[in-house]
């Protein structure tokens, strides 16, 4: 309980160093007059969404709860309760203070890029280190209440019915909200990205925060949890309860979490191109410090330690190293957003040929190191190995979600700069900042599918070893149509979800060309637009249509194992895991690819804003709203 209790202080130590960061954010300058105006617009779209999206999930969990509560028992329906507020919790937690940090980021790019970037950063790192925080801290919490992981199951369940349900909704008003902007704004009126004219641009700078922050936050915080509470049921069941391999996991995540508070210092910038350098640099010092201190850890703990250090530390390479790979695939300047950029002088449909042979080349790598890290890791420390890999590869959860919150923190500070009319030199450096923002979220997206693939080969096993299976045929037949409905599963699920934000950008669209129609002035600036309409078109859209992909995630794992039984299930975790995690990875890099691409142009080059390619590259950047959108297989999660 000594481990239980160290993983404890260090949660409470990233809470505070949360709040902290909080405090300094808030302390900034809000702007002038007209940007506080603009930023309480998104603060009050923001907060209506979230309490009717809250609200709905809020039913959903307590008829689970009771549920739980007849069938498993207290004890489960407890702790499926504090996994679900505290998920919702991380979730509003990191877009409270990103709605409030876009106008002071703003404001601070007319001292220079270096005091933006600072801001843009501790801002979103409020939303990285309070997520693991609280995850770490309720999962130490409740394993000294309850003395067995097998019992704090309900905890994950939880975070993962929250996680779905947020990054669902929060996904469908993003995209859609995005879309609806552009298509209207961009190509049929010609007029500038978040420019104060459009009535979707404050729906859309809302999207960047529910979905971006309060999403990814409840998604982030139900991985990191999941991943926790897989290495240690896996470790009781191979080694017993009482055993140290059960509380190793906690351990390792409490030393990653100081470790990545220590590298977050390093994010800093003097230019443009030092942006992402610094916050790589950042993620290689946090990996150095956690791979010492997991040495320090293991070998003081385990007799046989070498094998736990090293799949420790494959897996916080593998973090790296995809990192590094997504940079290639989205990087404004990169080769691959170039091919892109290029093919768009030749009209839409190349510049989408071009993006999505980008985005289906960019699977390979990625595969390749993570198949390393569980080759390595297995090797070292069998089955248990890949759960701690699987824990090395989220470990930095702070720091690599603190990079992807900073994003829709810069984009929004990007809006405000535009709409308040701020100088051009100003705008220069928001732009800067979005265009590594795209980048950013890319690649935590990138490491956000390759941990779950990772954890959820850690809960397979775990899976197989509750039920009693050593192994699987795929040749005995139940196993083999598990496999290939599994298969499927991450493609009609994400079917349905591009086809909720398609649904609702349309619904986006009509109404933007409404209010450009019948609003008398509004071209010439005459008159205001009417954004809280587009807003509430967003909320009502991305609640409503959650349900269907929000369905089929829950209800596959039950039919397939009332009706196939327990070797079909497994089959369709295996087949999952596989064509989601290709899946998930085309779809954001693509996205972040297409987006960039746009960027690219939008800088002068090719043309420039308002050539032919750079309409085509729109175009793109639209149809990459839906797919960057990283659907990442949710159902893996609930399959297992």
């Amino acid at each position: 309980m000594t481990f239980a209790l160290v993983a404890a202080s260090a949660g409470i130590v990233s809470i505070i160093f949360a709040i902290l960061l909080a405090a300094y954010t808030l302390r900034k300058d809000a702007g002038n007059a007209r940007m506080r105006e603009i930023a309480a617009a998104i603060v009050e779209g923001s907060n209506a969404y979230l309490k009717r999206q809250y609200r709905t999930i809020g039913l959903f969990a307590i008829i689970i709860a009771i549920l739980l509560y007849f069938a498993l028992g207290a004890v489960v329906a407890g702790t499926f309760i504090a996994g679900a507020f505290l998920s919702a919790l991380s979730g509003y937690i990191g877009m409270a203070i990103s709605i409030r940090a876009n106008s002071r980021v703003a404001a601070s790019a007319e001292l220079g890029l270096k005091n933006a970037l600072a801001l843009a950063f501790r801002g979103g790192a409020v939303n990285g280190f309070g997520i693991v925080g609280l995850g770490l801290l309720g999962v130490a919490v409740l394993f000294m209440m309850l003395g067995d992981p097998a019992l704090i199951i309900g905890f994950a369940f939880g975070a993962s019915l929250v996680s779905l349900f947020a990054r669902i909704g929060g996904g469908i008003y993003t995209k859609a909200a995005d879309v609806g902007a552009d298509l209207v704004g961009k190509l049929e009126k010609g007029i500038p990205e978040d420019d104060p004219r459009n009535p979707a641009v404050i729906a859309d700078n809302v999207g960047d925060n529910v979905g971006d922050c309060a999403g990814m936050g409840a998604d982030m915080f139900e991985s990191y949890v999941v991943t926790l509470i897989a290495a240690m049921l896996l470790g009781s069941m191979l080694f017993g309860v009482t055993s140290v391999q059960t509380l190793l996991p906690i351990t390792l995540a409490a030393v990653a979490i100081i470790a990545s508070m220590i590298g977050s210092v390093f994010v800093r910038a003097s230019n443009e191109k030092g942006i992402w350098r610094g916050m790589q640099l950042s993620l290689i010092v946090s990996a150095i410090l956690s791979a010492i201190g997991f040495y320090f850890v293991a070998s003081s703990l385990v007799a046989d330690w070498s094998g736990i250090w090293i799949a420790g530390v494959a897996g916080l390479v593998t973090a790296v190293l995809i990192a590094v790979v997504i940079d290639h695939y989205t990087k404004r300047e990169g080769a691959p957003v170039r091919a892109i950029a290029e093919a768009s002088r030749t009209g839409p449909a190349t510049n989408i040929i071009i993006g999505m042979s980008v985005g289906l080349r960019s699977t390979l790598w990625p595969v390749l190191i993570v198949a390393a890290a569980i080759l390595i890791s297995f090797a070292a420390a069998g089955l248990f190995g890949i759960a701690i890999a699987s824990l090395g590869l989220l470990a930095m959860t702070g720091l690599i979600m603190s990079i992807d919150s900073y994003g829709p923190i810069a984009d929004n500070a990007g809006g405000i700069a535009e709409m308040a009319n701020m100088p051009a030199r100003t705008r220069k450096i928001t732009d800067a900042l979005d265009a590594v923002g795209n980048t950013t979220k890319a690649t935590t997206k990138g490491i956000a599918v390759a941990s779950a693939a990772l954890s959820a080969l850690a809960l397979f096993a775990a899976y197989l070893q509750e039920v009693g299976l050593s192994s699987l045929n795929i040749m005995q037949v139940d196993v083999l149509i598990g496999l290939l409905i599994g298969a499927a599963i991450p493609f009609f699920f994400a079917s349905y979800a591009m086809s909720a934000v398609g649904k609702t950008a349309g619904v986006v669209v009509e109404e933007v060309r409404r209010q450009f129609r019948e609003i008398k002035g509004l071209m010439t600036g005459k008159a205001k637009p009417d954004y809280a309409r587009c807003v509430d078109i967003c909320t009502r859209g991305a609640l409503r249509q959650l349900a269907a992909p929000g369905l089929i995630a829950v209800l596959s794992p039950i039919i397939i194992g009332f009706v196939l039984g327990p070797a079909a299930l497994g089959g369709a975790i295996a087949g999952a895991i596989a064509s989601g995690f290709l899946l998930a990875l085309f779809l954001s890099t693509t996205g972040g690819a297409w987006d960039n691409a746009k960027k690219y142009i939008e800088a002068g080059n090719l043309g420039g804003k308002g050539s032919d390619a750079h309409k085509a590259a729109v175009v793109g950047d639209t149809v990459g709203g839906a797919t960057q959108w990283e659907i990442r297989a949710k159902t893996l999660q609930v399959l297992q």
